[in-house]
């Protein structure tokens, strides 16, 4: 055979194999980020909404979909930033951000990659342009946080000589939640109430903290959704009872642990919610084109037990309107 009739038979047997060799690699498994500012212990919400999410839409992890999940441990917000950035170096094609810290920590490492995420107003917090056109990279769900005002009023009937409401919240209290705060104390005013903040910022820090809400002689409090609440609703719960102290909240897993009532989104719901805009931007939506949702599954829980602990008589129409009655 001639030199050149060899090269051009060798020429047209390299360019039919590497079609097949194509065809036979495996899809790409997508990758997902997860962040949260938590505790990774006892599989907590916050994971197990997300990972039941996942599975309804046919998610198996670790065979069609991989999820490298980062727990803050309540550390310091400069360890959120770590591990933010660690997520990103490892390339993944979304990013799901639980809570304004996160969100924070991941919105400073990235512009380009998809985030997801669940916040209290991201819209307040300078995180999305409006509800319905989110812009950039970032969509998820809103857990509505101006439904404090709602919680001051259920207090308020729940305590009806109540004057002065404790408000916890973050010392840096930022933009998201001042919205909120001024929104209590809206509808405080209205009722006859004042409304005074009691900043606390680490788990270690949860018994004096509420324990100056008692001593400073408040009729109650509300607790709004950030850590350290976030990840110890159970010892939140005792330390209310140990220093008798009504309690409202959004995070139901404090009422039943020892706070008066709840009233909020179902946070299981929405979490597991946020798989489907991961599934979405895994099939090619832009997070821009995916409208943020507002949770739209609100529950009110109160709790009998810590009435009768604290002496108190809930009024019926207030129990009438619970969701759920913990006996």
């Amino acid at each position: 055979m001639r030199r050149r009739d060899f090269m051009m038979m060798l020429g047209a047997t390299a360019g039919a194999y590497p079609v097949t060799g194509r065809a036979q690699q495996p899809a790409k498994v997508p990758r997902v980020g997860w962040i949260w500012g938590g505790r990774s212990a006892g599989n907590p919400t916050e994971a197990a909404g997300f990972r039941q999410g996942l599975k309804e839409l046919g998610y198996i992890e670790g065979e069609n979909v991989v999820v490298d999940y980062r727990f803050g441990e309540e550390t310091a917000a400069d360890r959120l930033a770590e591990l933010a950035a660690e997520l990103v170096r490892l390339r993944p094609d979304v990013l799901v951000a639980l809570g304004t810290p996160a969100l924070h920590a991941v919105e400073n490492v990235t512009t380009t990659i998809p985030v997801v995420q669940m916040s209290g107003d991201p819209v307040g917090a300078g995180f999305a342009a409006s509800l319905a056109r989110p812009g950039a990279n970032i969509t998820g769900v809103s857990m509505t946080g101006v439904l404090i005002g709602k919680r001051v009023e259920l207090l308020k009937d729940a305590l009806p000589r109540a004057t002065r409401i404790g408000l916890m919240v973050p010392p840096d209290n930022p933009t998201g939640l001042s919205r909120s705060v001024a929104e209590a104390e809206k509808v405080a005013g209205g009722l006859g109430l004042t409304i005074r903040p009691f900043p606390v910022e680490r788990g270690e820090d949860l018994d004096a903290a509420i324990h100056s809400v008692a001593r400073e002689g408040m009729d109650g409090v509300d607790i709004e959704a950030f850590a350290p609440f976030t990840s110890f609703p159970r010892e939140t719960g005792e330390l209310l009872l140990k220093y008798r102290l009504p309690a409202a909240s959004e995070l139901r897993r404090i009422t039943e642990s020892g706070g008066l009532l709840s009233y909020g989104p179902n946070l299981f719901d929405a979490v597991r919610r946020l798989a489907y805009f991961v599934d979405r931007i895994l099939k090619g939506t832009k997070p821009a084109d995916l409208p943020i949702e507002q949770a739209s599954t609100l529950e009110l829980v109160v709790n009998m037990k810590s009435a009768a602990s604290l002496d108190l008589t809930i009024p019926s129409m207030l129990l009438a309107r619970a969701d759920e009655i913990i006996e």
